[in-house]
């Protein structure tokens, strides 16, 4: 596999309004969960709390801060395109802008854009939805462009920053930043194109999101966050979005662009007919991790750490260790966590 620079990266994530913040919350050990904002759910959360049918065993979560993004005048966009812009559209222009401004040289005519978008329905989506259903109820003025949560914000991201490549959604549910990520390597490597935006948004309708994961049975009761605990009861919801440009590597360097790391070898697997929607297979993630390994010319002895997708449900967590140990059988044990914790 050719290696793949990282040239550029921005993000915004829950109690952190840049990577800046966000490394500060992680090497400070903080706890960046919290009861779901006033507001948020557009009702009383007591109204759904700690109800298992139709309602949600807890309101916590990790939640992005209030944050200001007015529209940039380099924005290529008309009034119109930006009308009462959901959270959901203003992160991913926010985080995109933010990596194309990281330092790189842009072939804006080859740059081409991937995100991953979880397309649960959107708050304005709900918003709109409820106006058109209740209109003597809701007092929504959202925009009609909101319906299209799925794979406008990638258009609107094209769009705005003039880039002449492809840009599409996808939604492999949690693996959809490393999936963008894994496919924007691909289109280099084939030279489809000479740099990509790669990245993902979660701005999903938060109540929506907990009420589905209680009828799940995977949302933590506690609501707490803690992989590979013995005290783990569930996942805890969180949102965020964040980019990075990715180039060849060999092009990085004859241009002169900051390099924050290189990628040697990606992998993905898909799990197939199984057990349940929220039941891994161990087989396909041997495959995903032996076949980055492979590609990268890297052996699992050389392995000092391993950031692992640990959501803090029994049944992920203990297929997601049995996999490991297979790959790294014989291997020194390197260390394993999960940034869910925080």
């Amino acid at each position: 596999m050719m290696n793949i620079a990282i040239v550029g990266r921005a993000g915004v994530f829950p109690q952190s309004v840049d990577l800046a913040a966000f490394w500060d919350n992680i090497v400070h050990c903080r706890d960046m969960t919290s009861e779901v904002p006033d507001g948020r759910w557009r009702l009383d959360s007591n109204r759904v709390l700690n109800h298992s049918v139709e309602g949600t065993w807890s309101n916590r979560g990790g939640y992005v801060p209030t944050m200001d993004l007015v529209p940039s005048d380099a924005w290529s966009l008309d009034d119109s395109d930006i009308a009462g812009l959901d959270p959901l559209q203003s992160w991913v222009l926010h985080t995109a802008q933010g990596a194309i401004n990281d330092g790189a040289r842009l072939p804006r005519e080859r740059t081409g854009l991937i995100l991953g978008n979880l397309s649960f329905p959107s708050s304005a989506m709900s918003a709109y939805v409820e106006r058109q259903w209740f209109p003597n109820v809701s007092n929504s003025q959202t925009h009609p462009n909101h319906r299209f949560m799925s794979g406008r914000p990638a258009l609107l991201a094209k769009k705005a920053f003039a880039l002449g490549g492809p840009a599409w959604s996808l939604d492999c549910a949690c693996a959809s930043g490393l999936v963008s990520i894994h496919l924007g390597c691909e289109a280099l490597m084939s030279g489809q194109m000479d740099a990509v935006l790669a990245g993902a948004v979660n701005r999903a309708d938060d109540l929506f999101i907990h009420m589905g994961f209680t009828a799940l049975k995977a949302l933590s009761r506690s609501g707490r966050s803690q992989p590979f605990s013995a005290d783990a009861d569930g996942l805890l919801p969180a949102e965020g979005a964040g980019f990075v440009l990715l180039k060849r590597l060999e092009d990085a360097q004859r241009d002169g662009d900051p390099i924050f790391g290189v990628i040697r070898g990606t992998g993905v697997s898909n799990d197939g007919r199984g057990k349940g929607l929220l039941v891994p297979a161990s087989r396909g993630q041997v495959q995903a991790m032996s076949m980055a390994y492979q590609r990268a010319a890297v052996t699992p002895e050389s392995i000092q750490m391993v950031e692992c997708h640990a959501t803090g449900t029994v049944l992920g967590d203990g297929t997601e260790l049995r996999s490991m140990a297979e790959v790294f059988n014989g291997a020194q044990t390197p260390w394993v966590g999960s940034l869910k914790g925080n």
